[in-house]
């Protein structure tokens, strides 16, 4: 019988009051875990403190509303604290909330850092000024260089960490990141899910869950959507998220004439998600950068709805040994419109949802994949 472990994480924000893929992952691999023996504690900023599983919590350090020097003061005065005198390993999210803990983490205990992506490089993309990502790429360089090893996403990610900062293969894992197969799954027809949507029912609907911002290529979708209905008059697609590029999503729809094609959602919540990919006949992720894994394709696969995605990051890693076509070749507008098209007009397979779903369940289930983040972390220093 395994024995059971102590486990310290240390995260952001805590799903789903801080919707995320970074609070996404470590909220389900906690979960996934609290399900049997072990003790689970995670740590965030503005996370709420609360119970979960058998002997699991979850504890703030600091108010997310503090001045940043003011937050990361609490953060270390809140983990100085913490008993760490039975935790096995301690696991590591967030270069900015780890920052201030470092000098404090026990020698004795190992100390793994889940790299979700270069902080310093999206804030870059994002327009971020030059000294700041400057600071911020110094900052995260500081804490991986004081961590033991490493689990990516993605051999995409795991260049970066090595090429950008330096980190050595031989101390970085390649663990794909899950999906909670029970909370995506087809429970109906994807005519009843759009009839609970008020989406459609005679047109073909794409959907895209995104943050509204420049890396995810939204508004080169939008152009292609203009190209695709040419020759797919019906065509309908659903943007889900916020973000700052809501008001200039909206202006270039109207702009181009698509507002009976393409409609922004808003936010819409974590509990019909499911739904809104059951509706689908297609989700395209159109990412133009640092997408170093994808977790949106693992829940629309799981909810039985196939995934087009651009050649970006880790995707083609989880699309390419399921069906190769479905990674466009460029994230050109061209491409992504024509390949839109040909499987559309069934020129290209739509994988059925039995098939999607079934290779989602058996290489990304939670469970499969909690048990090798598991393993991994409880190796000895």
């Amino acid at each position: 019988m395994e024995k059971s472990a102590n486990l310290l994480c240390v995260g952001m924000g805590w799903f789903p009051v801080t919707p995320g893929g970074l609070n996404r992952y470590l909220y389900e691999f906690a979960q996934t875990l609290a399900q049997g023996t072990d003790r689970i504690k995670v740590l965030g900023v503005g996370t709420p403190d609360a119970r979960f599983g058998q002997a699991s919590e979850v504890l703030n350090l600091a108010s997310p509303g503090q001045s940043m020097q003011s937050r990361l003061w609490q953060t270390r005065q809140s983990f100085a604290q913490q008993d760490l005198s039975q935790v096995d390993a301690i696991n590591l999210h967030f270069a900015l909330y780890s920052f201030p803990l470092m000098d404090l983490l026990p020698k004795d205990i190992p100390v793994t850092f889940s790299f979700h992506g270069p902080w310093a490089d999206e804030c870059r993309q994002e327009g971020d000024r030059p000294i700041s990502t400057f600071l911020k790429q110094r900052l995260e360089t500081y804490v991986y260089r004081r961590c033991d090893r490493f689990i990516v996403l993605s051999q995409a990610f795991g260049q970066i960490l090595h090429e950008t900062y330096g980190i050595a293969w031989e101390k970085i894992s390649i663990i794909p990141g899950g999906v909670n197969t029970s909370h995506f799954a087809p429970r109906m027809q994807r005519s009843e899910a759009r009839a609970k949507l008020g989406f459609p029912q005679d047109r073909p609907i794409l959907f895209t869950p995104r943050r509204l911002v420049h890396r995810m290529g939204l508004d080169r979708l939008i152009q292609a959507i203009q190209q695709v209905k040419q020759q797919v008059p019906e065509v309908w697609l659903a943007i889900a998220g916020k973000g700052p590029l809501k008001e200039a999503l909206a202006a270039q729809v109207k702009a181009l004439g698509l507002e009976d094609h393409v409609h922004l959602l808003g936010y819409v919540p974590d509990e019909q998600l499911p739904l809104c990919y059951e509706a689908a006949d297609l989700t395209v992720v159109p990412s133009l950068s640092l997408e170093g894994f994808g977790l949106i394709l693992l829940e629309s696969l799981a909810s039985g709805t196939p995934v087009l995605s651009t050649p970006v990051g880790g995707m083609p890693e989880i699309l390419q040994p399921f069906a190769p076509h479905l990674v466009t070749d460029s994230t050109e507008v061209q491409d992504i419109a024509d390949r839109i098209t040909q499987l559309l007009l069934g020129h290209c397979e739509l994988p059925d949802r039995a098939r999607c779903r079934d290779y989602a369940i058996t290489h990304y289930d939670w469970e499969k994949i909690g048990q090798q983040v598991r393993d991994r972390l409880l190796v000895s220093k």
